[in-house]
């Protein structure tokens, strides 16, 4: 849901000169690129730095994501880069999908892992998509993403709406698509442990195990605050 929205938390236009951050993992636009490799420790996930898990006593995506921002700026000091920053709507409904997360895996670091890596994910496709690193046909993927991201929202917010129109397989359908998609859009810009991070985010929300315990009595309240948070973004054409 949220890394279709991602040019709503990103502005600026990132340079694409040697130095930029993993998303890049050369210092050109794509894993395959002929300029000179980056030095090793700034190949390095930008975003790999955050402070530990056990650490964090309360849970904030917009926290996460700034953090994420300054380590961004502290890697790139003097370019112009992209300036990350997650609007209050979806910061909810990122806070709200780690909740439903870690009430269903019964686990606080495997939510916020989910949560960061959905985080790491938007920043780095973000750059790259504001740097010019796609081309005609990878932007005609871009587009078809994000149609079958905001299909994927506009389902879950029917399901939630009317009753016993639940079914976890089309939704779980819907987000293999997407995420079937994203890979195919990045798979020559990031690096296979990327790729590793969106199948870890899109197969743990397309859990139909997970997604029927969404739609289920126990996760009514989140299911709400989802499907507020899905709306306002939508209306607002953000998704």
């Amino acid at each position: 849901m949220v890394t279709g929205a991602v040019e709503s938390w990103v502005t600026g236009r990132p340079g694409r000169k040697e130095g930029s951050h993993e998303a890049i993992a050369s210092s050109g636009c794509g894993v395959g690129s002929n300029k000179p490799q980056v030095k090793q420790e700034t190949n390095q996930s930008l975003t790999d730095h955050i402070p530990t898990l056990d650490t964090m006593e309360s849970f904030s995506s917009k926290s996460l994501a700034l953090q994420a921002e300054k380590k961004l700026l502290s890697k790139m000091a003097g370019r112009s880069v992209a300036h990350l920053f997650i609007d209050e709507t979806s910061s909810e409904v990122l806070d709200e999908l780690y909740r439903v997360s870690k009430e269903y895996t019964q686990s606080r670091p495997k939510a916020q892992r989910v949560i960061k890596d959905l985080i790491k994910v938007a920043v780095k496709v973000a750059v790259l998509h504001r740097s010019g690193c796609f081309g005609p046909g990878e932007l005609a993927l871009a587009t078809q993403f994000r149609q079958k991201l905001r299909q994927g929202a506009m389902t879950a917010l029917s399901f939630g709406e009317v009753d016993f129109t639940f079914e976890a397989a089309v939704l779980a359908g819907l987000l293999t698509q997407c995420r079937d998609t994203l890979l195919e859009l990045v798979e020559n810009h990031l690096t296979p442990k990327s790729h590793d991070r969106i199948r870890h985010v899109f197969d743990h929300y397309s859990d139909p195990d997970l997604l029927s315990a969404l739609y289920g009595p126990d996760f009514t309240q989140h299911l709400g605050k989802i499907c507020d948070g899905l709306r306002k973004l939508l209306d607002e054409g953000k998704l």
